[in-house]
């Protein structure tokens, strides 16, 4: 191959990959100089000219000649006044000699070579950038197009062509995505593979709500809301804290929009997510409150030191409380930092009732959590609600039923 072919071959490759034209420059003299070292050992002396428009290379040697006898002769930058006399027949000692190297007095080998690390060069830059690019964009919004659905992961390419990655525990679960589909997620994280770029997207992390909060909110966008917090079961339910320090402007009514214009188009991009937009708030046993909401709290006790919270709620409020599958009170306790315990107040007729935390004794903590799950915290309660409803509502097995049952029963004989 000759210079010309190369030079321009390389810059067209390095032009596909949008490579500058300085750094393209650079790549070219570094291979070149690469292959002086090897030749001459050193290239102090040498100088490269590269036009990589018209494909255009000059390398050039420069030497001092000496006299013949001298013992600076088999230095790098010397040559013998004989040795020059065959380049130029004028020569004299002291002079310098500028003689032209040419591509292929390195071998075919050597240009092959270099064809091969140039390439490679680009490649490994290109890498290098898109590396960069997407760990800037951590946390950001971007579209990818789904090219392949596999078990574990779905793959998507960007408007580049560059593969993105959506794991299946990064999707929600209610995504179904087809050949050809926009999707919409955050850039999760980016990392290293086997020396490619890997870059994870996100559609289960909060980030990704806040984000599209932003897009839909201006009040978000321009900071005059600030989003303090969210929580998320992915394609369930989600709690966003949400504050404004303007008090001409409501925060929730802001986010929510008129009739749930803003907020509609957030739900149905997150497979019909439930969101509870709640005012945010420095006192705790109000922003407890607000966090359990839709249910209507009696009254509360805090254990600041415990992180634990006892909330009490009348009857027909505890399972608003405590949601689907205990969905609202997780996402609560995760959203004000503390384990939030449901507990029903209790009628002059139920005082006699007991707790079925007095049961520890006899019962284990795990048969206690599922009775509180959905919405049973007292023996009584348990009982009246039946063992073929306790079967059906809890994961339990029968004989668990029928001992709690059994121990329950015997309390009030």
């Amino acid at each position: 191959m000759d210079t010309l072919n190369l030079i321009e071959s390389f810059a067209d490759f390095a032009r596909q990959k949008n490579i500058d034209r300085p750094t393209m420059i650079r790549i070219l003299e570094d291979v070149f100089r690469t292959m002086i070292r090897k030749k001459y050992e050193t290239d102090d002396n040498f100088d490269i000219i590269i036009n990589a428009d018209k494909g255009d290379l000059e390398i050039w040697r420069f030497r001092e000649i000496v006299d013949d006898n001298s013992e600076d002769i088999w230095e790098h930058d010397k040559i013998s006044l004989s040795e020059a006399k065959k380049i130029e027949p004028d020569f004299e000692i002291g002079e310098e000699v500028a003689e032209e190297v040419k591509l292929l007095d390195f071998g075919r080998r050597a240009v092959t070579t270099a064809r091969q690390t140039l390439i490679q060069k680009v490649k490994d830059l290109e890498k290098d950038i898109l590396f960069a690019k997407y760990k800037e964009l951590v946390g950001e919004i971007i579209a990818g197009e789904v090219y392949q659905i596999l078990s574990r992961e779905t793959l998507l390419t960007d408007s580049d062509g560059n593969e993105l990655v959506l794991l299946k525990s990064e999707q929600i679960p209610k995504d179904r995505f087809r050949k050809g589909d926009s999707v919409r997620a955050i850039v999760h994280r980016v990392e290293m593979s086997n020396g490619n770029p890997k870059i994870i997207l996100s559609r289960t992390s909060p980030v990704f709500l806040e984000r599209l909060f932003e897009q839909e909110v201006p009040e978000v966008y321009d900071e005059l809301i600030t989003i303090k917090k969210i929580v998320r079961e992915p394609g369930e339910r989600a709690k966003v804290a949400v504050e404004s320090y303007d008090d001409r402007i409501d925060p929730v009514g802001a986010c929510v929009g008129m009739k749930g214009s803003r907020i509609h188009s957030i739900v149905r991009e997150l497979q019909n997510e439930n969101i509870d937009v709640i005012n945010y708030t420095e006192n705790l046993e109000l922003y407890i409150q607000r966090a359990l909401s839709p249910a209507k709290i009696g009254s509360i006790k805090i254990e600041e030191d415990k992180k634990r919270v006892s909330v009490y709620l009348k009857p027909d409020q505890v399972s608003l409380a405590i949601g689907k599958g205990g969905q609202n009170i997780k996402l609560a306790s995760k959203l004000v930092g503390m384990e939030i315990d449901v507990f029903r107040e209790l009628s002059a007729a139920e005082e006699e009732d007991v707790l079925i935390d007095e049961f520890s004794d006899v019962l284990e903590d795990w048969v206690i959590v599922e009775l509180k799950k959905i919405g049973l915290d007292t023996a009584k309660r348990v009982l009246e609600v039946g063992r073929e409803e306790l079967i059906r509502r809890t994961d339990m097995e029968e004989e668990t039923i029928d001992e709690i049952f059994n121990i329950f029963s015997q309390e009030f004989e």
